[in-house]
């Protein structure tokens, strides 16, 4: 293995044996004519790539797509069908997490197991213990059974145990999505010093935004096959695309990235050629080095993206119609870019004469968070009236400002009716879009309304004047 690569996976293929019966293993175990019974299932087919020591690299797909199997083989934990698997330094696995603690020993007594399984010797043991045993954070519990612990408490010893070798490469399976909030941000933490001391780190995980925030590569993984290697936010958007295509669609998909020859581009390490040619390269002028732009993020529109938690309220006159997003020019779209402007539209049929009409939008968190909203006009302000059997179109014109996520929209007409404002028809998470990664982000939390920051630096004397004015 070259030095500089910490993980090299080469034409990895794991095929198992599926039966349909018990009976049917035994047949074929002692049938002397070899006749086979079972029929084989490739859980991965022909997987390549290499991870460079110091790199970050994300593997992200559907469930069932070969993602555990993949890090189960580079772990040594499974033995491929064909092909290798290598490893350059001292690796800390985080598959499943508290899977080797015994019930029956307390959790000091798993530390010291487990540790010493990991390859650290007991005076190491010793002197790590009470960092292990505060970043655990499980008070007394640390001297009673393990079968007593909460399964937070299981994930939270398992991973400061795992995390105290101080590995060279760290692969973790999905471990971070358990735990609270706090525990989750505290895991981050350290991941993010490994990083910075130059350790190298392979990260299966369903969170795309997680993806795009810490990796430096990613791969998309289906059904066994590596389908798309490249930068995080490209690879995550092919996923979206992915998930949200209806099934006939996906197998076409798949077949146009598999016939891309640069679908790989970005991942693999540089051939034996550029390695060569790396020194002179180095000395050219900046020209020769100038970074590749980077690819302009576009709205587009995903298929069958449609919430699964729509609920509709008495319709008292009205029907709201075709709620959805479009561009300026018109193009419907669903996947949005932070920072450009779209219309959200729908119609609204009324099957009966309204009065004080007015019409109204929301927009939520995927917990259900309402961010904000707007309505035509102000209360008792609405159109006067509105003849039955006539149809209305509503746009409501936003910039997008809010930071990479899912988000749900509502819709509501509302009229009066016996004096008073009711609602003549309203559609709770009647239409979902998603922002986009973007790996230029420097917003947080959700909604991205800062215009510019500014930082200057300044003498002291008239900041403090500055002050007192």
């Amino acid at each position: 293995m070259i030095d500089d690569i910490a993980i090299s996976v080469r034409e990895v293929t794991k095929t198992y044996k599926l039966y349909d019966t018990h009976a049917d293993r035994v047949k074929e175990a002692f049938h002397l004519l070899r006749k086979k019974y079972h029929r084989p299932f490739n859980a991965l087919t022909d997987v390549s790539f290499n991870v460079n020591k110091g790199e970050t690299l994300g593997i992200i797909g559907r469930n069932g797509s070969g993602k555990s199997t993949l890090l189960q083989v580079i772990c040594g934990i499974l033995q491929p069908t064909s092909g290798s698997a290598e490893v350059n330094g001292r690796v800390s696995a985080l598959l499943e997490l508290g899977a080797g603690f015994n019930p029956e020993f307390t959790g000091r007594q798993n530390v010291y197991i487990n540790a010493s399984i990991l390859g650290l010797a007991r005076e190491e043991i010793e002197s790590r213990f009470d960092e292990i045993a505060a970043f655990a954070d499980i008070g007394d519990f640390i001297n009673q059974p393990v079968k007593l612990y909460s399964n937070g408490m299981v994930v939270r010893l398992a991973f400061a145990v795992a995390i105290s070798i101080e590995p060279d490469i760290l692969i973790v399976d999905e471990a971070l999505a358990v735990g609270d909030e706090a525990f989750q941000r505290k895991c981050f933490a350290r991941i993010k010093q490994i990083q910075e001391r130059g350790g190298t780190i392979l990260f299966v995980s369903h969170g795309a935004g997680t993806i795009v925030e810490l990796c430096n590569h990613a791969l998309l993984i289906d059904q066994g096959e590596l389908l798309i290697g490249g930068s995080p936010k490209q690879v995550v958007s092919h996923y979206h695309k992915m998930i949200y295509a209806p099934p006939e669609r996906i197998e076409e998909m798949k077949k146009e990235w598999q016939g891309d020859p640069n679908r790989l581009n970005l991942v693999w390490d540089k051939n034996e050629e550029e390695k060569e040619n790396k020194n002179e390269k180095s000395s050219r002028n900046g020209v020769e080095k100038k970074e590749k732009e980077k690819p302009v993020q576009e709205s587009f529109y995903v298929p069958d993206m449609s919430p699964q938690s729509t609920v509709y309220y008495e319709k008292r006159g009205a029907v709201i119609e075709n709620p959805h997003i479009t561009t300026l020019d018109g193009r419907q779209v669903n996947i949005l870019v932070n920072g450009e402007e779209y219309i959200y539209t729908y119609s609204v049929f009324f099957e009966r004469p309204a009065f004080q009409v007015r019409f109204g939008m929301l927009i939520k968190t995927v917990s259900g968070l309402e961010i904000g909203g707007a309505a035509t006009a102000p209360m008792r302000e609405g159109i006067d009236y509105v003849e039955n059997a006539t149809c209305w179109c509503v746009k409501f014109h936003f910039r997008c400002i809010l930071t990479p996520g899912v988000y749900f929209l509502n819709a509501g007409v509302l009229g009066i009716i016996n004096g008073s404002e009711e609602y003549l028809d309203r559609n709770i998470d009647i239409a979902m879009f998603r922002v986009q990664d973007n790996e230029n982000k420097t917003a947080t939390a959700i909604v991205d309304f800062i215009e510019h920051a500014e930082v200057v630096m300044v003498e002291r004397e008239s900041n403090i004047k500055a002050i007192e004015a």
